[in-house]
Order: C-alpha cells, then sequence, then structure tokens
C-alpha cells in the first residue's frame, strides 16, 4: 500500500548565465537561502525534515546535498543525498522525495537541485604513462558507443534533421520563450517564486528578442535549414530550486492553497544518440499509468535545453503550445543542469496554485545518454 504525497512549497533563486551576479557564489551558498524561504513558506521548521535530496551535475563528487543541508540550517542527525542524472537530477529529486513519502520512511523531505557552472571543477583525465600531461575534458562520456555518444548539440541538430524542425521554427519557439517571459517578468508572476540572492530578483538571460538577432547567431550543429544555432540553445547558467514534499497527515496541517498531489511519476530510457526524444516514451508512459491523456493537462513544464527537442517533445505528446510553459522556458533562463528540473518543478508548482482544484500538470526533462523524468501533479 502505498501513500500520497504533496508538494506543499517551493522557491527557487533567480537562473543566471555562467560568469554573471553568482560567479562567486558556491553551490552551498546558493542553495541555502532558497531552502530557507522555502521552509519559512510552508511554516515547516527544519526539524521536521527526515531526508534532504539534493540533484547535481557538475561536482564530480562530494556529495554537496550535505554541505547544502548543513549550511542550510537542517540538522546534522539528517542525511544528504546528492542524485546525478544530469539534467533530470533536479526533479529526480522530487520523484525520490514521493517515493520515500509513498513508502512511509519519511513524512517530510526537502528535494530539489543546484548548479553552478560558473564554480564547477575543471576536469582532467590522469595521465597514463610518467611525464605525460594530463588531458582536459568538457564532459564524460554518457554511452559506451562513440558513435552513439554525440555532443548534445549535434544531436539536437540530428533530432531537428529527422523531425524536419526547421531553424526558422526553432528561432520562433525560442522568441516565443523570451516574450512569455518578459510577460510574466511584466505581471510580476514569477516574483513569488524568486528568492533574491546577490541583488538579483530575476531571470538575467531573459530579453526581448527577435527572430533577426537569432539569425546572427553562429550556428553550433547542423545544416542551414534545420540547424541548431547558439540563440536556439539553453545558456549554462547558475541556480538553485527546491520543494518540499511532505504526507498526508503533515499536508492535512498546511493551507490547501499550499497543496499540489503527486499523482504519477515516471522515468525512463532511450536512444543515447537522440537524448532529446526521451521525454516522450516517459510521458507517454505515465499518461498511461495514471489513466488521463494530453487534453488533461492545462500546464506543463518541457525542458527546453534545445528548442528543437521541446518542439519535438510538445508535437509528439499533442500538448498545446499555449499551455507550455507559460512564464517561458530554460531558453529565456539558462539550463543550470541539475536545477533545471527542479526549477520546471517550481514553476509547475507555481502555476498549479493558479489553477482550479484537480487542475493537472505536468513537468518532462531529458537528459544526456537518452534518458528522462516526467511528472504529473494536480491542485489539490
Amino acid at each position: 500500500m502505498t501513500r500520497p504525497a504533496f508538494v506543499v512549497a517551493g522557491k527557487r533563486s533567480a537562473v543566471v548565465p555562467r560568469g554573471g551576479a553568482f560567479k562567486a557564489i558556491e553551490v552551498d551558498e546558493l542553495a541555502a537561502p532558497v531552502i530557507e524561504r522555502c521552509l519559512s513558506s510552508a511554516g515547516i521548521i527544519p526539524d521536521l525534515i527526515d531526508e534532504v535530496i539534493v540533484g547535481n551535475g557538475l561536482y564530480a563528487g562530494g556529495n554537496p546535498a550535505r554541505r547544502v543541508a548543513l549550511l542550510a540550517g537542517i540538522p546534522e542527525s539528517v542525511s544528504a543525498t546528492t542524485l546525478d542524472r544530469q539534467c533530470c537530477s533536479g526533479l529526480d529529486a522530487l520523484a525520490h522525495a514521493a517515493r520515500l513519502i509513498a513508502t512511509g520512511e519519511a513524512e517530510c523531505v526537502l528535494a530539489g537541485g543546484v548548479e553552478s557552472f560558473s564554480r564547477s571543477p575543471l576536469r582532467l583525465k590522469r595521465p597514463l604513462h610518467t611525464g605525460e600531461a594530463p588531458e582536459p575534458y568538457d564532459r564524460p562520456p554518457f554511452s559506451p558507443w562513440p558513435e552513439r555518444d554525440p555532443d548534445m548539440a549535434e544531436a539536437a541538430a540530428n533530432l531537428a534533421k529527422a523531425w524536419r524542425i526547421s531553424t526558422e521554427r526553432q528561432i520562433d519557439w525560442t522568441c516565443d520563450s523570451h516574450r512569455k517571459a518578459l510577460r510574466a517578468q511584466e505581471a510580476g508572476t514569477l516574483a513569488g517564486e524568486i528568492v533574491p540572492l546577490n541583488d538579483t530578483t530575476e531571470d538575467a538571460y531573459t530579453r526581448k528578442l527577435s527572430a533577426a538577432v537569432c539569425r546572427r547567431s553562429k550556428r553550433l550543429a547542423g545544416d542551414e535549414e534545420t540547424g541548431v544555432l547558439a540563440a536556439t540553445t539553453a545558456v549554462e547558467a547558475d541556480a538553485a530550486a527546491f520543494v518540499i514534499v511532505v504526507s498526508e497527515r503533515l499536508a492535512g496541517k498546511i493551507s490547501a492553497d499550499h497543496a499540489v498531489r503527486v499523482l504519477g511519476i515516471t522515468t525512463s530510457g532511450g536512444d543515447p544518440s537522440l537524448p532529446g526524444l526521451a521525454p516522450i516514451g516517459a510521458t507517454r508512459r505515465l499518461f498511461e499509468r495514471c489513466g488521463i491523456g494530453a487534453a488533461h493537462i492545462v500546464v506543463a513544464e518541457v525542458m527546453e535545453a534545445y528548442a528543437a527537442q521541446a518542439i519535438a517533445c510538445v508535437d509528439a505528446l499533442e500538448l498545446d503550445p499555449e499551455i507550455v510553459n507559460r512564464g517561458g522556458g530554460a531558453l529565456a533562463r539558462g539550463h543550470p543542469i541539475g536545477a533545471s528540473g527542479a526549477v520546471l518543478a517550481v514553476r509547475l508548482f507555481e502555476e498549479l496554485r493558479r489553477e482550479d482544484e484537480d487542475a493537472k500538470g505536468l513537468a518532462t526533462i531529458a537528459a544526456a545518454g537518452g534518458l528522462a523524468t516526467s511528472v504529473l501533479l494536480a491542485r489539490v
């Protein structure tokens, strides 16, 4: 028998491109203020936390979750776990939290993600022989087969070509993402979820973007017809985002205006050479398990690491583009790897709180290696 799980709070920092306002802030310093505000918004004291789960993709060990938890004032007796499934990690943290609640192992779990491209360590491979210099590398392999482990931009370009998603359509999607984000900023829609940090209260990359400017940006991969541009790619960024997941018993003690139920979770794998398509299978399985379809979704947060992959997922899942990323997506914010899924979770939580009872929302994200996580939430 499983128990229902509820998200009762969600907060995030602004998302800031690498080398920006957060460039000197370590991950624990980035996360702690967000966690403290998240707890206070739900009226939950640190002593109630049973577990801390933090997604992080760039720190290569060291369990940054423990540093994050201690700096945020979580009791030393509370365990802390770091998840690394690359881009999925922040949403995976929510998924693991919900499972702990469902099995009765926890009543209250702090879950989210934090990433700093600005402070991430440089990567070097040890030399094989004495006297040789270490070999620098940008990323680890995500597949055992080099021919099925393309650079992410190349993978997005291959996806765009296979699905006939033109560069012009990618540009239109990107400009629309920025338009949505600007509209949300101007309306104050995002203000309540963002915790001010280093005098930064808004996502720094969001701008009034034109198709002409996009066309002048560098082509990163692919051909003239369907190629991926720098403008249609989410920039590397720094951010933290967290949610609090609790049992029904604890949720009953918190205002109903602050509760969103976790209806379902699916993680799955797909073709490692086309990782951007993995959310399609994961979401279809999730819909089947929950007995719903795209028509039941009133708001969706779909990761925009590349415009091409977001378009492919929205098309294949038959989601209404108007309900997707209503406050803008990663193309208008940036992509803080291990925190990106958690940012989606916070955005979905906030959007659902404005909807009617039982309104359903989807968050889905792909990761290198052909992995995906999809989560279905419903307004209580």
